[in-house]
């Protein structure tokens, strides 16, 4: 069979117009009844920062003129703060109840690299409470809040973050190592000061233990890199056309927010930013993230709920989230949930979006400990091209190796099932195009807790390798064409049960079906051309030779 782009659009033409089955009847109804967020809504009162002493010269630090404005601002019943044309030299402002923070098309709102202006504070990173540097800009316990307008917020991140030598050019390395800050034992990476040499190798550092305080951190300030803007428990907010850009960690953090509306923002982070995250939104409630994009140094657009014990006490989930018509260019994934998800994700809708480039392109990781139930998850419509890694992953080993991946010979021991045990359940993903990635699909379950019900329908998965399932029940594949160069196999199936595969396409298939392991089992294949394959099936590491069976 001939294949190309061409094909590969004809294909996707069809998959968009196809009707959903009764299968996916549920998914259909729940598109129908999307969550609302509500927006804020704000006086036109404006009050300008020139009023307040500010001067766009670029020099000036402006930090008090700012904040001075939004807290006139906020106690006149509010409005709107205008950052007017210019170059506004800042440190970290504090928005307040009713104000919209309003940067001009030609405004550059730019944060200080002078460290000191940020003072430590207790606040929270990667799901725990942590040390961190005040944000540059950050609200608390507000209400009805927003930062709009298409002008730039600049973090100056790159004085913060370490980097590896082998991230940059030789002559970036020269003239950053020529910069000042030191480097590692090795000489392979640089760090921006003596203090980030010292937090680097403090154990568990920022995690505020009994019995210390903010000031027993001072000596490694530099290390607690802050997040370009925290929110925290603010309801009613809105983020529009702005540009956010160079975050010293995570660029845009909402946590316990409740009716959050970004829409037509961009957020730029060099492809090497350490834990240079687009938006995390932790444990919030209503949410729409619409027609934004994003290009970052980790995970584009994340939905997290807390990290471990701490999220699970916490208890408060992720929910009732849309995100439409994004994109993501160069990200550690496209559209995530986890790896901090132990206060759960559910009613995540997803839909008419593109990933241009990005490592994975839906990325859903947990990890044993965690804890939390993703599940109600509704994905559709999705574009990708040039995928680093996998075009679709659920992994339960993040950051880890399955003892089961090699050949799926080492049985791994089945731990007891605790509230420590994350859990993926019911997503349902239709309508995906991709045009290159490593692999189509892989699947990486616990032994003891699998992943289950896993619906993707009408794909066209043009990559290196095909599908991988490891310890998946209940997980349906309809409508699926795969056009891969490692065919042997196209379809592995590791101590998986309840697996239907309906309508299986193909380019070329060396061996169609590998099936292993003692707990594969009830595999059903229907309206698939197992004939054109060279090698239909093969059975490996205990799997009984009846655990797949073939429907006309």
């Amino acid at each position: 069979m001939m294949y190309n782009l061409k094909t590969a659009f004809s294909i996707a033409a069809l998959l968009s117009v196809a009707c959903l089955t009764a299968d996916a009847q549920n998914q259909q109804f729940s598109w129908q009844h999307l969550p609302q967020a509500t927006r804020p809504v704000f006086k036109k009162d404006t009050f300008n920062i020139l009023k307040y002493g500010a001067k766009a010269d670029g020099i000036t630090l402006n930090t008090k003129s700012i904040n001075n404005a939004i807290t006139a601002c906020s106690a006149k019943g509010g409005g709107v703060v205008l950052i007017p044309q210019g170059t506004w030299l800042t440190g970290p402002i504090v928005l307040k109840s009713n104000v919209n923070l309003h940067i001009s098309r030609a405004a550059l709102l730019q944060f200080t690299d002078d460290k000191n202006q940020y003072q430590l504070v207790e606040g929270n990173f990667e799901g725990h409470v942590a040390v961190r540097n005040q944000s540059p800009v950050s609200a608390t316990d507000a209400v009805n809040i927003g930062i709009t307008g298409e002008g730039l917020i600049d973090g100056h991140g790159s004085v913060w973050r370490a980097i590896g030598k082998d991230r940059l050019t030789e002559l970036e390395w020269k003239n950053l190592t020529a910069s000042g800050g030191v480097l590692s034992e090795n000489g392979k990476t640089w760090y921006p000061s003596q203090s980030y040499a010292i937090g680097l190798k403090t154990p568990d550092v920022g995690i505020l233990s009994k019995g210390k305080t903010i000031k027993d951190y001072e000596s490694m300030k530099d290390f607690f890199r802050p997040n370009l803007v925290v929110l925290t428990n603010c309801k009613k907010v809105l983020l529009q056309d702005v540009t956010f850009q160079n975050s010293p960690a995570w660029c845009l953090h909402t946590l316990l927010c409740e009716d959050l509306t970004l829409k037509s923002v961009h957020v730029r982070n060099p492809w090497n930013a350490q834990n240079g995250d687009g938006i995390d939104v932790e444990s919030c409630k209503n949410v729409l993230i619409e027609g934004s994009t994003f290009d970052a140094g980790d995970d584009g657009i994340c939905i997290k709920s807390g990290r471990d014990e701490e999220g699970r006490r916490r208890g408060k989930p992720t929910e009732n989230v849309v995100v439409k018509n994004d994109v993501v260019y160069r990200a550690h994934g496209g559209f995530v949930i986890g790896s901090e998800m132990s206060g759960g994700a559910r009613n995540i809708f997803v839909s008419d979006c593109s990933f241009i480039g990005t490592d994975v392109g839906l990325r859903f990781k947990t990890t044993r400990g965690r804890g939390g139930v993703v599940e109600k998850i509704y994905i559709k419509n999705i574009n990708m091209t040039n995928i680093v890694t996998d075009a679709i992953l659920f992994d339960m080993y993040y950051q880890g190796k399955s003892p089961g991946e090699d050949e799926g010979g080492k049985e791994e021991v089945l731990l007891p099932v605790t509230e420590a045990t994350p859990q993926f359940r019911d997503f349902y993903v239709n309508n995906i195009v991709c045009l290159g990635a490593e692999r189509a699909l892989e699947v990486r379950g616990l032994p003891e807790m699998s992943i289950k019900g896993i619906h993707l329908e009408n794909m066209v998965l043009k990559t290196n390798k095909g599908v991988d399932i490891t310890e998946g029940e209940g997980i349906s594949l309809k409508n699926v064409y795969l056009d891969c160069k490692d065919t042997s196999p196209l379809i592995n199936l590791n101590n998986s049960k309840q697996v239907t595969l309906d309508n299986i396409t193909y380019a070329k298939a060396d061996l169609l079906f590998k099936v292993s392991g003692k707990r594969a089992t009830q595999i059903k294949v229907s309206n698939t051309a197992v004939d054109k394959a060279a090698n239909k099936i093969e059975f490996k590491a205990g799997a009984d030779n009846n655990s797949l069976i073939m429907v006309k």
